[in-house]
């Protein structure tokens, strides 16, 4: 059987996957490891760990006899880099994008470059700390000189791990473009302080995001792909399935309403909201916002299953009740109205603000909770849609499941298509589907994505 091998590392679960040439998968495997300390004892990602982990996976594909593997790729995650010396080999902690940056650094930096806002517009990047890649190596150049000299080169982890495969050193499109401070989304070139500073001379060659490079294998040569951050990726699979405008709400933690049909740049009000933008493996912005309503979620399901009485799994089970929403917009339970913060979107919906004993069952109240978090979810969207001539919203992760939240976006947006969408592992198959023409002769099956319609 051919197949696709992909490897995709996330902070917790490291993955790797076999697709068939239907792009089912065939084989999969998980592992996590333990955290490590960075020189500074800050936790990190144990680099030898992962570097091993990977060596020892594509050692054990090329042992193995059930599977003609005919080409691997690799999707992690973005905002980290590692640095790599003379020897082709690690020369620091692949360091956290969570560590704490140092104030001082961070204002000398955007005074030296415009001050916050103007940056932020051109690299469409809102100010993120160590979330701002770019700024990781600003750090190391600033504040350790002697580190900086030993690195020859700088990969972000996905391009690292297909180094680890084909040897050879490239940047992506889809890395450089998140969040990194290093793009300039107007120029289409890396910002001018990238050259500036030097970082210019640790940053590999850029290679087109569905480039592969030939590698030797037991059976023959195998297409290895250059690696794709893990956000563009999951997107690849709805850019490959439908060509009419549309709008991805991929939903978990975070709410992140993207849009690949919007390359206008930001501007400062969208900056504010927190709105950003990434790469498509295209190359072409994705102007995406960002809600936390996952979270908030999360939380207040555990405040209305300790008042009500219930299981927090309860609300799982709740069905949407047209006329309970039409109570509570004509009973004048929805004051106080309006997102918290005076429209700020990164911060919680009214609903903890407001009192339990007001509703007579945990369905009315959590109905209420679903709208207050739709009352943002409807502005973040909207932040993404304006000026384009979208048709369809894709939701998927946790809330495309949640009958409540379909049903209030479908009516908040009776002019667009909404659908639930279900991908098994979109970050893995948009891996595949990337280097699609390099392995695979035959053409891309139509049921990748299993959708639901809310009218």
């Amino acid at each position: 059987m051919k197949v696709i091998a992909i490897f995709d590392i996330g902070k917790t679960n490291k993955k790797l996957f076999l697709f068939d040439e239907h792009y089912k998968i065939v084989r999969e495997q998980a592992d996590c490891f333990q955290e490590t300390m960075d020189d500074e004892g800050h936790a990190c990602e144990d680099l030898s760990l992962l570097t091993g982990w990977v060596r020892d996976c594509i050692a054990g594909l090329h042992a193995q006899q059930e599977f003609e593997v005919k080409a691997i790729n690799f999707s992690a995650y973005g905002a980290s880099f590692v640095h790599i010396g003379g020897d082709g080999a690690p020369v620091a902690p692949l360091y956290n994008y969570l560590k704490p940056y140092p104030a001082e650094l961070q204002k000398k930096f955007y005074d030296s470059y415009g001050g916050e806002i103007t940056f932020s517009m051109l690299t469409a990047s809102p100010v993120l700390g160590s979330l701002n890649s770019g700024m990781q190596l600003y750090r190391i150049k600033e504040q350790r000189p002697e580190l900086f000299e030993q690195i020859v080169c700088s990969l972000h982890l996905p391009q690292y791990c297909s180094y680890l495969l084909t040897g050879q050193k490239y940047s992506d499109i889809t890395s450089i473009g998140c969040h990194t401070n290093l793009w300039n989304f107007s120029q289409h070139n890396y910002h001018e302080w990238v050259y500036r500073e030097g970082i210019i001379d640790k940053l590999p060659p850029i290679l087109p995001s569905v480039s592969v490079v030939p590698v030797e294998g037991p059976g023959g040569r195998l297409a290895a792909g250059i690696g794709l951050h893990d956000s563009s990726s999951a997107m690849i699979p709805y850019l490959e399935s439908f060509q009419e405008p549309f709008v991805l709400i991929s939903t978990g933690t975070w709410c992140i309403s993207m849009n690949p049909f919007n390359d206008a740049p930001l501007t400062v009000a969208e900056l504010q909201q927190d709105c950003l933008c990434y790469c498509s493996y295209q190359g072409r912005a994705v102007k995406a916002s960002r809600l936390f309503a996952g979270y908030e979620h999360e939380q207040q399901v555990k405040r209305l299953a300790a008042h009500f009485h219930k299981a927090v799994p309860y609300a799982a089970t709740v069905g949407f009740e047209p006329d309970i929403v039409s109570f509570l917009h004509n009973s004048g339970k929805g004051a106080p109205g309006g997102p918290a913060g005076g429209g700020a979107l990164v911060k919680a919906s009214v609903f903890a603000q407001r009192e339990l004993a007001d509703y007579t069952s945990f369905e009315q109240a959590y109905h209420r909770l679903i709208m207050d978090i739709m009352e943002q979810q409807v502005a973040s969207t909207r932040l993404v849609l304006h000026g384009t001539e979208v048709k369809r919203i894709f939701v998927d992760g946790g809330f495309g499941r949640n009958q409540v939240y379909m049903h209030l976006l479908a009516a908040a947006f009776p002019h667009i298509e909404v659908f639930a969408a279900s991908i098994s592992q979109a970050t893995a198959m948009g891996a595949a589907l990337a280097i699609h023409p390099h392995w695979n002769s035959r053409p891309l099956p139509g049921d990748i994505i299993e959708l639901k319609y809310y009218k």
